[in-house]
């Protein structure tokens, strides 16, 4: 395996990919993706905030009513009981911190699910060599901040791509290992990184993920299976997930999007 080539290595680093330009070490192959777009210009990729979108929306609203219902129950318990001072101040520091708990909580899961936009999806221009990224800005331990879309372009000879896992307990023992795909833009020239972004975050695929987005850019849709594209527009979101319904749409900028699709 070695040691990582980048500086510094991406979180979890298990293991240096092939470069972008190098022939490739694994079989290029999608075992859950699928490009949203392919054709001898561009491919694009779609990825996700989260692997399940919809759910959280549900857990912020249970939350908020849980917690409304507890400062209501206090007031009523506050206006037929009688509390000595002492017991009055615990009770109302106690009810302030389920507020405050629970208000977070609530706040957190209902933006994670609702604030990213339907897709996050990456296209790779291979004509133009370029790659072009649709990300999003969040900060998880403050659901009152501004979170915010980002869109970037890279040249493909400055990617370099790393494997990583993670391991962490759960509350029964266990042990949960995720894995994924970074993707690091160096300076030309050496291997200091100057960005990041993921390519993939789910087991299931990984290294071969990037060997497919090698093969397309080195060698163009010869070799890969048409079958495996499933043309869709990344705002067609299904009508029953109300948290993709009320998320944002994604939205290029117009020079960046016709740039992104066309040919030099």
């Amino acid at each position: 395996m070695g040691a990582p080539k980048l500086n510094p290595p991406c979180r979890g680093w298990h293991q240096d990919l092939s470069g972008s330009n190098e022939p490739l070490t694994e079989a290029p192959m999608l075992l859950w993706l699928a490009p949203t777009h392919l054709d001898d210009i561009y491919m694009e990729l779609p990825r996700n905030t989260l692997s399940v979108r919809g759910l959280m929306i549900y857990a912020a609203g249970l939350m908020g009513v849980t917690t409304v219902a507890y400062v209501a129950l206090n007031i009523w318990a506050f206006a037929v009981s009688t509390y000595n001072a002492r017991d009055l101040f615990f009770a109302i520091l106690l009810g302030m911190c389920v507020t405050a708990i629970g208000g977070w909580i609530a706040c957190f899961a209902y933006r994670a699910d609702v604030s990213p936009p339907r897709d996050l999806p990456l296209r790779f221009n291979r004509l133009r060599r370029k790659v072009y990224v649709y990300g999003f800005h969040s900060v998880w331990w403050n659901p009152f901040t501004r979170w915010y879309v980002t869109t970037a372009s890279y040249d493909w000879d400055d990617l370099r791509a790393e494997k990583w896992k993670v391991r962490a307990a759960t509350a029964n023992g266990g042990l949960i290992i995720k894995e994924g795909v970074s993707i690091a833009v160096v300076r030309p020239g050496t291997n200091e990184i100057i960005e990041r972004f993921d390519l993939s975050t789910r087991a299931a695929n990984t290294s071969n993920v990037w060997a497919y987005v090698c093969h397309y850019m080195q060698h163009g849709r010869q070799g890969l299976d048409p079958g495996e594209a499933e043309p869709h527009d990344a705002n067609d979101v299904p009508p029953y997930n109300l948290a993709l319904r009320l998320a944002p749409r994604v939205e290029w900028p117009a020079d960046m999007d016709a740039e992104s699709r066309s040919a030099p």
